[in-house]
């Protein structure tokens, strides 16, 4: 069958659609002769862009022109060419010149529409520097592509959330200014979730394929049956390279994967040193570093682009600053070099010029001829040739989870998931000891273990050097080609038909006298594209050097540039060179983005609602958030009217490039109001907020409050990330924060931006003396969720402690540090930082890249061992085991524990007896608990049961899945029947740091089968069996079995239970107080509850997006406690 082409206009702005119409010939019979129909294979369609806002009317039964399409057609590309077809129809005798055959008619088509698509393109401020957000983003935004310039920093995932931006067809990320922390601390993150969207995507596009052929098969064979004839061949899913294919050999083709990240140096060492926690599947990672300082090279080469593709040109401009200080070896140019042995020999195994009979050896080459053999382009080529294959296979790896390797059971290296064959059912079970770190000996046989993926093979990564080069790029589209001229083409002797559609297209023709065409002969002149510069000054060292650059005067590439977008460092948008450039280029835009004059607004505004609304029902424990809606540049820096050269950036501003280039306010966020948020909260909620303000004031609460008997008190807790998983607009990633009055600051894991959530929390002076006073930062594990934000807050420490500008003191060596361990430690400008062995070596390793102050920091590796008895982790400083034994001591019998990710642990009750507070995670509600089970978290009432065992006097619930938008079932804390007897203590496999990807099934964590080959069973009953614990350890409190004796010992104890939120701040002896607020905070989030269990069947955020797996799979913890002796501060770790 075939199909015509109707040419209707729609209400969608921009947007031309042509439908496919069956029997069109007879409905278009009043516009088109027969022979001039448009017709296309039914596989076919095509949505084309144009200018003009048009109206949508589908054909009429009496092919009546639409209502809003108005008489005057002559005005319309599309009507005018239907209004010509039927001038030359009616005429009497039209000259062969005039006739209009369909292949003319469908050239003219052709160049008409090709001057309507024309896709409209801005670029909008998706941040600007705030408390929030450290750096400045913007979204470059076509119908068909996206691509982000700017900072890639901590927080930008969260706050593009916020903004409603969608990332996933964002392909190409182009950084700004120096490699450093503060630019690219939200990349990890940011390339972790787009990998899981992309993944997830192609999974649901696969299966969705494979269920449509499958019922084309199905219904195929039916029609044979019923047509008694053999069926036809069956589809073939999948061919060798691993693409879809139709049946009868139609291949369904997909989009490049590829995330492609272009920056300055050090930029592939940066996403190196993660590989020991980030592993992904099917989206491959290309690097683009622009090491090069290019100044004047780009005149050589005819201006020509560092990047280009269907929609823009790049040029990117690497600036160094002015003085020259702090050159690395990257950007070094390059000497003439020597030519290398291979552009001398021959195929025939010649030098060129002799024969030889062997090849030469490298003396030979010296002395005989004087050939060097051919070195690196630069000193360090090969050390990143290294790092590249490491990203390479930290994202286009064939590695296998299920895989496993045969080997020598003492050549195994703990953590490792081991199993064995049972002699007796040949069934693989999980290998219980000795092992080589035992005291016992280790039999001579052979284990199953599963490999690490390729990346953590390599053991060490080459060290760089700072970079002190930052990127700035000038970006173009492409230039708009003219309107084709018919008529000129005819009087070059250019045949009617698919000559004109080539020169139409750009293409060089001959014509019928042997004479070449070009465009140019038969074009109206072309329009340049729009364009913007995107300039990063750090500091005012790079302005002159910046304002040097060749480009600025090369016509190639500044034509159609004009707007500037500034982003400047502190103090930079006031140095007088760079102002008085601004106004040399007085007909251009310039937006400057900067801390000196764009306001510290609210970027998470609906975590900052949520407060509010928290803060009405509870006003005692939840703060006010430090913010500033007004610009700094309406202060003292606007008094001599610098502020009339540039325009403020505000994020969500947004600048039209095409069709024509403007300024648009409207994108522009609102400033947050709290009345109006405040004004919104039902009325019912604080009326029951009321009561219980009411009944904590009454004088029996009041004396109960007064006899709580509890050690320290007024230590706090704030929470700083109570989510899991990656952001969401409610809930950041793990971070809390413990204060201990006399004692110092502890911070339990350290999510993405957990230094944006202290500023936002604390005013600078505030901060600065938690800095301060800040001892210790604790890493549950690897899992990036909990620790990608550490490395800002040490930098932030640092230079709390010792300053910016301060000289750097000399660190001792570590055998200095093992004789006088006291003198090192004690002298109060230390952070220790403890975490897993792959974690440090991730700090230490990303140290090479930017000073941030690790030398200043005391790293101890939660090493893993094993007894007979139990699972624990000791200490490991400089190789050695280490314990503390600290002058300050905490309160007379205060203990603090901490559950990490984990299922519910019977050694950690062990050592958390007697907790004052309990702070574990409770990722799931209790409806969830076979996904609580095979993603190794544990439920609410499950961790309520901990703090039973545990005998805590208080618990405070946190790491909810981002699946509750806002708030867990808190019909489970009512729950007094609370149960341990599956309680798991779990070692962890060589996996241990990876986040699971989507592509990991959860029965993937089981043991494999008895097949070597990778099989995963299935999972039997209603809950997955202990994925690494065949029995679980006994508890050791009394009666544990029986559900009354639970109740009972709860009852007994009077155990306090509270739920956490972001941003809350509540001392010890008020966690009893949150208990009365839950009427309150489910009636506040009541209806939001119900959608959230009726239309999340699985993890998504916030109702969009991917399914959410959670990426935590290990266990550990922290107990900070007072022994029975006076010796001071103990850490434990299991």
């Amino acid at each position: 069958m075939r199909h015509a082409l109707l040419l209707n206009a729609c209400t969608r702005p921009e947007v031309l659609y042509i439908e496919l119409l069956e029997s069109a010939n007879h409905q278009l019979s009043q516009h088109f002769p027969r022979k001039s129909v448009f017709s296309l294979d039914h596989h076919h369609s095509h949505c084309i862009s144009h200018q003009a806002s048009l109206g949508y009317h589908s054909a009429s039964k009496n092919h009546s022109v639409p209502k809003n399409i108005t008489k005057d057609t002559t005005t319309d590309p599309v009507h005018r060419c239907i209004h010509k077809i039927k001038s030359r129809r009616h005429a009497r005798r039209p000259s062969k010149q005039t006739v209009t055959t369909r292949r003319e008619l469908k050239s003219v088509r052709r160049d008409q529409l090709s001057t309507l698509a024309r896709m409209k393109s801005h670029i909008q401020f998706i941040t600007t520097p705030t408390s929030d957000t450290p750096g400045t983003a913007l979204f470059l935004h076509f119908d068909d592509k996206r691509y982000i310039f700017g900072h890639l920093h901590e927080g930008l995932q969260r706050a593009g959330l916020q903004a409603g931006f969608k990332f996933l067809k964002a392909k190409d990320f182009f950084l700004t200014g120096r490699t450093e922390w503060k630019n690219t601390g939200g990349i990890l993150g940011m390339i972790l979730t787009l990998a899981d969207v992309a993944n997830a995507a192609a999974a649901s596009k696969a299966e969705t394929l494979r269920l449509r052929l499958l019922r084309r098969e199905e219904r195929e064979e039916a029609e044979a049956r019923n047509r008694k004839q053999r069926p036809s061949k069956k589809a073939n899913f999948n061919d060798s390279s691993g693409h879809q294919k139709r049946s009868q050999g139609t291949i369904v083709t997909e989009e490049d994967p590829t995330l492609r990240i272009h920056g300055g140096p050090n930029l592939t060492h940066t996403l190196a040193t993660a590989r020991s926690f980030v592993f992904r599947q099917g989206m491959p990672l290309d690097v683009e570093e622009f090491g090069e300082d290019e100044s004047g090279s780009g005149k050589d080469n005819g201006w020509k682009p560092t990047f280009e593709d269907n929609r823009i040109r790049v040029w990117a401009m690497p600036v160094r600053p002015k003085s020259g200080d702090g050159a690395d070896e990257f950007s070094q140019p390059v000497s003439n070099r020597k030519r290398g042995l291979g552009e001398y020999m021959n195929d025939d195994n010649t030098l060129q010029g002799f024969m030889i009979d062997r090849r030469p050896s490298k003396e030979d080459l010296v002395e005989q001829w004087g050939i060097r053999p051919e070195q690196p382009q630069h000193p360090n080529e090969e050390d990143q040739r290294l790092r590249r294959t490491v990203v390479t296979e930290m994202f286009k790896s064939k590695w296998r989870f299920d895989k496993l390797v045969e080997m020598p059971l003492h050549q195994i290296k703990l953590p490792a998931a081991v199993f064995v064959r049972d002699p007796i059912t040949s069934k693989l079970v999980k290998y219980q000891g000795p092992f080589p770190t035992d005291t016992k000996p280790v039999p001579s046989i052979n284990v199953l273990v599963r490999q690490p993926w390729p990346g953590t093979l390599v053991e060490n990564l080459p060290p760089t050097n700072p970079s002190v080069v930052a990127m700035s790029y000038i970006v173009r589209g492409h230039k708009q080609r003219g309107r084709f001229r018919p008529d000129e083409a005819r009087k070059l002797n250019v045949p009617r038909g698919p000559l004109f559609s080539k020169l139409s297209q750009g293409l060089s023709v001959t014509s019928t006298d042997g004479n070449t065409v070009t465009p140019e002969m038969v074009l109206e002149p072309g329009k340049e594209a729009a364009g913007i510069a995107i300039i990063d000054l750090p500091t005012r060292e790079y302005v002159s050097t910046l304002l040097q650059r060749p480009e600025f005067t090369a016509e190639d590439v500044m034509a159609g540039v004009k707007t500037f977008i500034w982003l400047l460092g502190p103090g930079v948008a006031q140095d007088e060179t760079l102002l008085r450039f601004m106004v040399d280029f007085k007909d251009m835009n310039h937006i400057v983005s900067s801390p000196d004059v764009c306001a510290d607004e609210i970027t998470m505004t609906s975590a900052a609602a949520e407060l509010l609304r928290h803060r009405q029902i509870d006003p005692f424990h939840y703060p006010v958030l430090h913010y500033n809606n007004k610009s700094p540049a309406e202060g003292a820096f606007n008094q001599n009217g610098k502020l009339a050269f540039f325009h403020p950036a505000k994020k969500g501003l947004k600048i039209e490039l095409d069709p024509k280039m403007a300024i648009a306010e409207d994108g522009s966020s609102s400033d947050f109001d709290e009345s109006l948020i405040q004004s919104e909260t039902p009325e019912q909620v604080l009326t029951l907020a009321q009561q219980a303000r009411d009944t904590i004031a009454s004088e029996v609460v009041q004396a109960e409050y007064a006899n709580q008997d509890l050690p320290s008190p007024n230590a706090e807790v704030i929470c700083l990330g109570t989510g899991s998983a990656l952001p969401s607009l409610h809930r950041n990633v793990s971070a809390t924060l413990l204060r201990v009055p006399g004692c110092g600051s502890y911070l339990l894991d350290c999510g993405e931006n957990t230094l944006g959530q202290l500023r936002r929390l604390y005013s600078p002076a505030e901060l600065h003396e938690v800095l301060l006073d800040l001892k210790l930062i604790w890493i549950s594990h690897l899992h990036a969720d909990h620790h990608l934000g550490i490395t800002s807050v040490i930098k932030a420490w640092y230079d709390a402690v010792h300053g910016k500008d301060a000289i750097k003191r000399p660190n001792p060596s570590p055998t200095e540090q093992l004789m006088h361990p006291e003198d090192y430690l004690s002298d109060g400008h230390r952070l220790v930082v403890v975490g897993h062995p792959l974690m440090t070596r991730w700090l230490e390793e990303y140290s090479s890249v930017e000073d941030f102050g690790y030398d200043q920091v005391v790293p101890l590796k939660a090493a893993y061992k094993t007894s007979n008895t139990e699972d624990q982790c000791s200490l490991e400083w400089n190789g050695v085991e280490v314990g503390f034994n600290s002058s300050k001591n905490l309160s007379i019998g205060f203990k603090f524990s901490y559950s990490g990710d984990c299922r519910p642990s019977t050694t950690f009750a062990k050592i958390g007896k007697g907790s004052t507070v309990l702070l574990h995670e409770a990722t799931f509600d209790d409806q969830m608990e076979n996904d609580a089970v095979a993603k190794k978290h544990s439920t609410i009432s499950e961790a309520i049961g901990v703090g039973v065992a545990m005998g805590a006097r208080r618990v405070i619930l946190t790491h909810f899945s981002q699946r509750y938008s806002t708030i867990p079932n808190m019909d489970d804390l009512e729950k007094l029947a609370v149960r341990l007897e599956d309680a798991e203590d779990i070692l962890e496999g060589p996996t241990e740091g990876m986040d699971t990807p989507l592509s990991i099934a959860p029965e993937a964590l089981a043991p494999p089968t008895d097949k070597v080959d990778g099989c995963i069973p299935e999972v039997q009953g209603k809950r997955a069996p202990p994925p690494y614990n065949e029995t679980p350890n006994e508890l050791d409190y009394e009666n544990k079995a029986t559900t009354a004796a639970v109740v009972s010992a709860r009852s007994k104890q009077d155990m306090k239970i509270g739920v956490a939120f972001d941003y809350m701040r509540i001392k010890v002896k008020d966690i009893a107080h949150l208990e009365r607020f839950t009427p309150a905070m489910r009636e506040l989030y009541k209806e939001e509850n119900e959608v959230s269990h009726n239309e999340h069947p699985e993890d998504t955020t916030n109702g969009a997006g991917p399914p959410i797996l959670d990426r935590s799979r290990t266990i550990t913890t922290i107990e900070s406690q007072k022994p029975n002796r006076d010796s001071g501060e103990v850490l434990k770790a299991v």
